[in-house]
């Protein structure tokens, strides 16, 4: 097998967060192409139609316009972010436009990294390319079966399994510079499955990876996947936070040009902004965004409604800077105290 065998995010050598927060530019933005997913996966929010309508979620394509604007907010930072993840509740490659949505956002260089996640069912030999072109710089592929059988059962979607392999070929034989990543989630996998997943994709990927199941977003009650009692999702111990990490160097733009304070914010319960009409400097350096940081760092977290149910903060975290809540408290009011002074 060529692939290595490590997790889609990188555990060590990461930056300490402690010694940088306040952060005046994000290190990771979200932005959804499309919240519409041609999966129906038990496991996950936008796959259950009925629940999405009920939240009065709308799933769209992000109007193009708007995407540009908000690349060129980005661009507004003094130096450029570190990634732009199109990606975040629903399947990108939905949007007609994906490829030119990369290459938009790598001519105006607002990031250094582009990358993206896809189910990879609609990758064909005319889009792999396209993308590829673009400049695309990581693909993090989510497999969520080992046949066509299984993924009728799991995503309700009419897979040919085959041509989605060979379509995961072609990409990672004309990736360029494009790095491939393959990730499958163990629920109730055999030796056997976990051996077969390997051998189908080991050869046409860079790294590959089993994960844990967990309970990632807040509110919503997996069918047909178990969390695991034991680790977490990288296979790490679980342990559980208090203060989230993710607020202070990351946000998320939903297809709709509004802002969530949260990347697992599927029911839009966390909005923080509407770039329709705001910049993304401003949310980022706004009042809510700073009373949520306030209140995390003051160890209220359990006190918030969807907050204080993440099950991200105990199976999924690489970071933790509980033991410098009260340090990072003072310097986030003298950020803010500074700021309304200018």
């Amino acid at each position: 097998m060529k692939a290595k065998i490590k997790p889609r995010i990188e555990l060590t050598n990461r930056t300490r967060l402690e010694t940088v927060i306040p952060i005046d530019v994000p290190f990771l933005v979200f932005l959804d192409p499309s919240d519409r997913c041609n999966f129906r996966c038990n496991f996950c929010p936008t796959g259950n139609r009925e629940l999405i309508r009920q939240v009065k979620r709308r799933p769209q394509l992000m109007d193009f316009d708007l995407y540009r604007k908000v690349i060129d907010d980005l661009c507004e930072f003094p130096t450029p972010i570190k990634v732009l993840r199109l990606y975040k509740d629903g399947e990108p490659l939905l949007h007609p436009r994906f490829p030119e949505m990369v290459k938009y956002a790598k001519d105006r260089n607002c990031a250094l990294q582009v990358d993206s996640t896809t189910n990879a069912s609609l990758l064909s030999p005319e889009k792999n390319l396209a993308i590829i072109d673009a400049g695309l710089d990581k693909i993090f592929i989510s497999v969520e079966g080992l046949s066509s059988q299984a993924y009728k059962r799991t995503a309700g979607y009419p897979l040919d399994f085959d041509r989605f392999v060979e379509n995961i070929r072609h990409f990672h034989e004309h990736s360029g510079q494009c790095e491939v990543l393959v990730k499958i989630v163990d629920t109730g996998l055999t030796e056997e499955d976990k051996q077969r997943f390997f051998q189908t994709f080991g050869d046409i990927c860079d790294s590959i990876f089993v994960e844990h199941v967990a309970p990632c977003w807040p509110t919503f009650e997996m069918e047909g996947a178990e969390p695991s009692s034991e680790v977490g999702i990288f296979g790490q111990p679980i342990r559980e936070v208090i203060v989230c990490p993710y607020i202070f160097y990351s946000l998320s733009v939903n297809s709709d040009g509004k802002v969530s304070l949260c990347f697992l914010d599927w029911a839009r319960q966390l909005i923080i902004g509407d770039l329709g009409h705001e910049s993304f400097r401003d949310i980022w350096t706004g009042h809510k965004l700073f009373e949520y940081r306030k209140l995390h760092l003051q160890k209220r977290r359990k006190e918030h409604p969807i907050c204080g149910e993440c099950g991200q903060l105990s199976h999924c975290l690489p970071d933790d800077i509980d033991a410098h809540a009260d340090v990072l408290l003072d310097r986030l009011l003298e950020s803010m105290t500074r700021r309304r002074e200018t």
